[in-house]
């Protein structure tokens, strides 16, 4: 038996998707599964539109690509489903809810398993609602059908009559994924997902049951997240970027992303409403143009968080660092300045002449930040190595943000810092003896370029003066000397290292690493105008932090004075060795 070849991926997604082509660039891998399952999905009846007309009458051809793509893959020969992963991202009111009913009451229908399960996991009560009041109306429209599949509307279950098999619409939030064995597995709304630090555990015990049942799929319906993605939801969302742009190979998993080509991100296309339909495959249907274009005028001129939430949702425009209308100035440019190489301690210390540092933050419920700002020997280019510690404290206080904390400790910009054992720690103090641990490793970084000769005599280590007692007498105990440590004024009188810091990123004479640490604290942070000409860098909530690029506004208050490092550069005698 030659085995079959095919790729699901779509490198020419960004000219297929601006005109208006499918985002599947390969066919059925069995057309008459394919077939077989439109004519079922074609015939079911949307209740909630005027006339209750059917699929086959209401949808796009898009969605008719994903089902066949989903239904087709299976052989019938052997049973097996040769692609079971898919993942449909796109804006909202695109009927992604009426869909994601519509294909599980198909495959409901089409399962050939006795007593087999099918799930549908959404993050809440309400949207879980969203699928199941759909799926039993449609059921119910149909006379024929009606006759062969049970709704029961206070267990959110459809049973088939013939099979034993049931369709169950649970929420996460009602506490009952546990102990599932189904086949066929739809989770909706996966952005919300990203944000529970439990969702990875949770979608594994969904969707264990496929293991054992190879006819079964599993699908992700999502719109972007009104934050950074994260989590589960970026893990998913980098997987299938990267098999449908040919940089990861899985025929296994197939993904139809509604998202803006890079460039007409960068432009902004997405305001203008000729554009609309670029992740609105459903406008003039269940989209309204007109709508969008209000709401969107609406919210330019409401709260940046509004305008955030909108174009997220209905336009599908990632949240990145360059949106809100009071980011940071330099947030636009932050992107484009990245070198990786910067990554490395060793390598960003042989290219300086000098280096400063700032310090910020390290309260218990807070990130401590350390910036370490360069003087690039020739280019005279600014360079910045950052990194922050955290208490695990943290993690427990601020849930909200326990995935996107993971990832940055995964990356290693990051360090957690584990709570002594015992809670005996008075929580209102910031001085314990035994909470060194994350002062000790700035003093370690900073120990690193003092060594290197690297500081200069004055100026060299520039602080918040509020909470840095024990850094300075860590600092002061491995013989730096006072004058190099220097209070740096907050607020607004951090202006001028606000607009000059923005200035260098947009004339790419300051470059950074490219962490994920520090992008989502430019994304985090938001200017506010004080006095006349003075600005300000706050943060947007309680749980967003800015710590390590506030450590950074320190050292360019330092950099801004020109200094001179204080002693030769140790490594040009000795060599370096690069761990």
């Amino acid at each position: 038996m030659i085995e079959r070849v095919w790729s699901t991926a779509c490198p020419d997604w960004q000219e297929r998707i601006v005109a208006g082509q499918s985002l599947i660039a390969m066919d059925p891998l069995f057309p008459d599964e394919a077939e077989a399952a439109l004519e079922v999905f074609k015939a079911l009846q949307i209740v909630d539109v005027p006339g209750r007309p059917t699929f086959g009458e209401a949808c796009e051809q898009f969605v008719f690509d994903f089902v066949a793509a989903i239904f087709g893959a299976q052989d019938p020969e052997t049973g097996r489903r040769l692609i079971w992963e898919f993942m449909l991202l796109i804006s909202k009111k695109n009927a992604k809810s009426t869909i994601a009913a519509g294909i599980m009451v198909t495959a409901l229908i089409l399962n050939w398993r006795e007593d087999a399960e099918l799930l549908v996991l959404a993050p809440t009560k309400e949207v879980a609602n969203n699928v199941f009041g759909p799926a039993a109306a449609m059921v119910r429209a149909d006379p024929e059908l009606f006759k062969i599949l049970k709704p029961i509307d206070h267990e959110k279950r459809i049973k088939h009559q013939t099979t034993g098999a049931e369709l169950k619409v649970v929420s996460a939030d009602a506490g009952v994924v546990s102990g599932k064995k189904a086949a066929f597995v739809l989770i909706d709304e996966l952005w919300e997902f990203g944000k529970d630090p439990k969702a990875a555990a949770m979608l594994m015990e969904a969707t264990g049951g496929r293991v054992s049942r190879p006819e079964g799929f599993v699908i992700y319906l999502t719109t972007h997240s009104d934050e950074e993605p994260r989590g589960v939801f970026k893990e998913k969302l980098d997987t299938f970027r990267g098999i449908r742009d040919g940089t990861i190979v899985n025929r296994r998993k197939l993904g139809m992303l509604y998202e803006w080509p890079p460039q007409m991100l960068e432009d902004e296309a997405y305001l203008d409403p000729a554009n609309f339909y670029v992740t609105n495959p459903n406008i003039g249907r269940s989209v309204d143009a007109e709508y969008i274009e209000e709401k969107l005028a609406e919210a330019r001129e409401g709260d940046p968080g509004t305008l955030q939430i909108f174009l997220s949702k209905h336009l599908n425009v990632e949240i990145g660092t360059r949106l809100s209308r009071d980011r940071w100035t330099g947030a636009e440019f932050w992107e484009k300045a990245v070198d990786t190489s910067l990554l490395d301690l060793d390598r960003f210390l042989t290219r300086c002449e000098v280096v400063v540092a700032g310090i910020d933050g390290g309260g218990l419920d807070d990130l401590l930040g350390l910036a370490l700002l360069g003087r690039e020997k020739g280019s005279k280019r600014w360079l910045l190595w950052s990194r922050a510690w955290a208490w695990s404290v943290v993690w427990d206080r601020r849930r909200d943000i326990v995935t996107k904390l993971d990832e940055l400790v995964a990356e290693g910009s990051l360090i957690k810092c584990e709570m002594p054992e015992g809670g005996s720690i008075d929580m209102t103090r910031d001085d314990d003896d035994d909470l060194t641990e994350d002062v000790r490793g700035v003093a370690d970084v900073l120990e690193r370029v003092q060594q290197a000769g690297l500081f200069p005599a004055e100026g060299a280590i520039g602080l918040d003066p509020v909470g840095v007692a024990a850094i300075v007498d860590e600092l002061s105990a491995r013989e730096f000397e006072d004058g190099q440590m220097k209070a740096i004024s907050q607020g607004y009188k951090l202006s001028s290292a606000i607009k000059s810091s923005a200035r260098k990123l947009g004339a790419r004479t300051l470059r950074h690493g490219g962490t994920a640490l520090m992008q989502w604290c430019v994304g985090n942070a938001k200017m506010e105008p004080r006095g006349a000409s003075a600005v300000a860098i706050v943060k947007r909530s309680a749980s967003a932090k800015i710590d390590p690029l506030a450590a950074f506004f320190n050292a360019v208050m330092l950099m801004t004075e020109n200094p001179e490092a204080a002693g030769g550069f140790v490594y040009e005698e000795r060599g370096m060795v690069i761990l």
